[in-house]
């Protein structure tokens, strides 16, 4: 007995009873949302997301319905947990998983659209915001609180438009989607920590450009940092030769190393995201080719599995957050007015989006002149689209401006929340479930292969006469030499190709043995030869 008591003490102790009992809900719903969506699997209108998010707005129901509409607070939205635990292992798989060439060759279109993007909104949402929410009843909202809903409001969630397009029917949609959606978490987060530094009453001509150059120092420092981390873990695992005595010791190392890096970058206030993500290009470019077959099997599905089940419990999370009676209630806000201040908040979104989206595409179209790499109506529309859906991000940042904000009052604060939590329901479940069939009617399947690879269609031939030919001779039956482009003009009309061929030479004489990768893993017992393996997708 006195053993019982004792294991009951500690029990009491170390256990918090309601944390317990959170996590178990929270573990029956990831568990039950797995079974929906493989059962929904080939539905047109439902995917993963908005059944986790579903699933957690009846959670919350019914725990309001058990407390007698008291309290529905199972686990209170913490920033640190999503930031620190639940981010990081989506962010890094987005980058371990993304086939490289792709990303790297419409590498210039996704910044356009990730940052000149990305700010160009957030000036509208803000500009909007200001001049309209005075006649919602805000009066204590400052220039900083509107700048700040610019930055929030400008952060996309596009995980379910990835879900319905494919790296290998849609190319080049889901590599800029993608990439976009990366780069635009990014700098939504960069402006959202500047608007916080920025002193307001001295606002001068000179403040855009501190802004911008505190962007570009936090992207490329934040870029350089990832990629030491994943050469790092690339060298360290190639020397040892981990795989000798212990495969679970070279998958731990790639984990740890991921999250290292993410954690050295927000220590150092840099930029979390960009530092994981490009360090998760660089493991699957080098450390991943260093360790074991079975090692590499373990961290392909190892990784994407903890991307799945952080993002399925973030969707969860937000929807039981959405049902916390104790916001709604500080807001005092009708229903019209919480449905005015959302619908405001959503017409700025897509008026924002709008207005980069399309003139920036255009303007990109107007720099090329092969017809086959410009970018269709078709292909511009569902980029406007994929990236009009708010999410996790959104509510964060929401919840760091106003959840103790002493600037504005406590009601003011509420309805922002509440009014942010409807545009990213409202946006998930309404845009997100027509996001499949919209995506099936725009890009029909027989001529997404033709829409997507219109970009993928280098001169291959002139590029072969750029490096390895002086001339063709004259065609048999031609008096004339047959004419040959110039070695400038083809530079400039292939730039992405020359770059990727320069690259190759220099990565396979100079960084490859150093930091090993396909055909530069020397034998050892118990590794793969590389040489025979196929090459993970780039």
């Amino acid at each position: 007995m006195a053993v019982l008591e004792t294991i009951q003490k500690l029990k009491d102790t170390f256990l918090d009873t309601s944390t317990v009992i959170a996590l178990t809900v929270f573990f029956a719903l990831l568990c039950l949302c797995i079974i929906i969506g493989h059962l929904l699997e080939e539905h047109r209108w439902a995917n993963e997301s908005i059944t986790a998010l579903l699933l957690g707005l009846i959670a919350g129901l019914v725990v309001l319905l058990v407390t007698q509409f008291e309290s529905s607070q199972i686990l209170i939205f913490n920033e640190d947990l999503f930031f620190l635990y639940l981010l990081p292992p989506i962010i890094f798989n987005a980058g371990f998983q993304v086939k490289k060439k792709q990303f790297f060759k419409n590498f210039t279109t996704i910044l356009l659209f990730g940052i000149v993007g990305t700010v160009i909104s957030f000036c509208l949402i803000s500009l909007g915001a200001s001049l309209v929410f005075s006649r919602f009843g805000f009066t204590t909202l400052t220039i900083r609180d509107y700048l700040a809903v610019g930055a929030i409001l400008s952060a996309t969630d596009s995980v379910c438009t990835l879900q319905v397009l494919s790296q290998d029917d849609t190319p080049f949609l889901y590599s800029v989607v993608f990439g976009e959606g990366v780069v635009n978490d990014a700098t939504s987060i960069v402006l959202f920590n500047a608007v916080q530094s920025l002193d307001v009453r001295n606002v001068s001509g000179l403040t855009a450009l501190k802004l911008l150059g505190t962007f570009l120092y936090l992207f490329f420092t934040s870029t350089l940092l990832g990629i030491a981390a994943g050469l790092m873990s690339a060298f360290i695992i190639k020397t040892l030769y981990f795989g000798r005595h212990s495969t679970d010791r070279e998958v731990a190392l790639m984990m740890l190393m991921a999250y290292l890096s993410y954690m050295l970058a927000e220590l150092l206030s840099l930029s979390g995201i960009l530092t994981v993500f490009f360090c998760g290009i660089v493991m699957s470019h080098y450390t991943w080719h260093n360790v074991t077959e079975s090692s590499r099997i373990t961290t392909k599905h190892a990784f994407a599995t903890m991307s799945f089940i952080s993002e399925t419990f973030i969707f969860l999370y937000v929807g039981m957050d959405a049902m916390d009676i104790d916001k709604w209630k500080s807001s005092k806000a009708s229903p019209g007015i919480s449905i005015g201040v959302s619908s405001i908040l959503f017409a700025l979104v897509l008026i924002g989006r709008a207005a980069f989206i399309f003139p920036i595409a255009n303007i990109s179209n107007c720099c090329k002149k092969r017809e086959s790499t410009k970018i269709k109506f078709r292909q511009q529309f569902i980029m406007w689209w994929a990236g009009l859906m708010r999410g996790a991000v959104t509510i964060a940042l929401s919840y760091n401006q106003f959840s103790e904000s002493t600037t504005s009052s406590v009601q003011d604060n509420a309805r922002m929340i509440t009014s942010t939590i409807i545009v990213v329901l409202f946006s998930t479940v309404v845009f997100g479930s027509i996001t499949k069939p919209l995506i099936e009617a725009v890009l029909p399947r027989h001529a997404n292969h033709n829409i997507s690879d219109a970009t993928d269609s280098p001169s291959l031939e002139d590029l072969r006469l750029l490096f390895l030919e002086t001339g063709d001779p004259s065609e048999e039956g031609n008096s004339q030499p047959s004419q040959r482009k110039s070695s400038f003009r083809l530079l400039m009309t292939h730039t992405t190709y020359t770059v990727h061929h320069f690259w190759r030479k220099f990565d396979d004489k100079f960084m490859r043995p150093v930091f090993g990768g396909r055909g530069f893993v020397p034998f050892v017992p118990g590794s793969p030869s590389g040489a025979n393996e196929e090459e993970q997708t780039t």
